[in-house]
C-alpha cells in the first residue's frame, strides 16, 4: 500500500513539476527512486553534477515528515548534507511521500528525532549543548549491521535529537547549526515549495506551504 502510494505521488510530481530539457535534482530517500527511475528511462537522461549544472530548475526528494507548513525531517537515511546542497541549489523544490510521513506537527509521525550531522570529534559537545539549550535527547546513531557509529557519504557522524513538544523550528535549526562542530540539520524550514502525498485510496493530496 505505501509503496504504491510512493509511486503515485513521485509520478505526480514528475507530471506536474518536470519539463524538457530542465536540470532536475533528485534525493537519495527510497520515494525518489520512482520518480528518478521513470525520469530516467523513458527519457534517457545523462547524470550530471553541481559542478556542472549548480542552478537546478527543480529538486525533487522524499521526506520523513512533514508538517502542515511543509517543514520537513529529512535524514533518517543519513545523506541530509547532500540532500539539502541539492534542495538549495533548485529554483523550486518539491518534496514526495505517503499517507505515514503526514503530519500536523512535527514528531506527530515520526519518533526517531532530527537527524544532525556532526564532525565526529564533537559529537559528545554538541549533543550535550543541544540538550542543554533545547531539551530532549540526541543519540549518537550506531550502525546496524557492522560495529561502531553510522559513517555518512562525507565521513561524519550523526546525532538523533529526539526533542520536547512543539519548538519554534525556524529558531532551532539557525541555533542548531550555529554550534561548532554542526555540519548540517535534518530540518528543511521553509525550503519545499509544494508536497505530494500518496494516498491509501490511490489519490494523491497536493499542499503548499501555508501561510500564516
Amino acid at each position: 500500500m505505501a509503496e504504491e502510494a510512493k509511486k503515485l505521488a513521485a509520478y505526480a510530481a514528475v507530471d506536474n513539476h518536470v519539463q524538457n530539457n530542465q536540470a532536475v535534482g533528485v534525493g537519495s530517500g527510497s520515494t525518489i527512486v520512482y520518480a528518478a527511475r521513470q525520469l530516467i528511462l523513458q527519457h534517457g537522461l545523462s547524470l550530471s553534477d553541481l559542478d556542472r549544472h549548480p542552478e537546478l530548475d527543480v529538486a525533487i526528494d522524499g521526506a520523513d515528515e512533514v508538517d502542515a507548513r511543509l517543514t520537513l525531517i529529512k535524514g533518517g537515511g543519513g545523506c541530509l548534507t547532500q540532500e539539502k546542497i541539492v534542495a538549495g541549489c533548485a529554483k523550486q523544490f518539491v518534496v514526495i511521500a505517503d499517507f505515514r510521513k503526514d503530519s500536523k506537527v512535527l514528531g506527530q509521525q515520526w519518533k526517531k528525532g532530527v537527524p544532525i550531522e556532526v564532525i565526529p570529534m564533537a559529537h559528545v559537545p554538541v549533543s550535550r549543548t543541544i540538550v542543554r539549550r533545547f531539551g530532549g535527547v540526541a543519540n549518537l546513531r550506531m550502525a546496524v549491521s557492522k560495529a561502531g557509529p553510522v559513517v555518512t557519504d562525507n565521513c561524519n557522524f550523526i546525532l538523533d535529537w529526539k526533542f520536547d513538544g512543539a519548538q519554534d523550528w525556524t529558531e532551532v535549526n539557525t541555533a542548531i547549526k550555529m554550534i561548532p562542530g554542526v555540519v548540517e540539520t535534518g530540518l528543511f524550514v521553509g525550503m519545499a515549495d509544494r508536497a505530494y502525498f500518496g494516498m491509501e485510496d490511490g489519490s494523491v493530496q497536493v499542499r503548499d506551504p501555508t501561510v500564516e
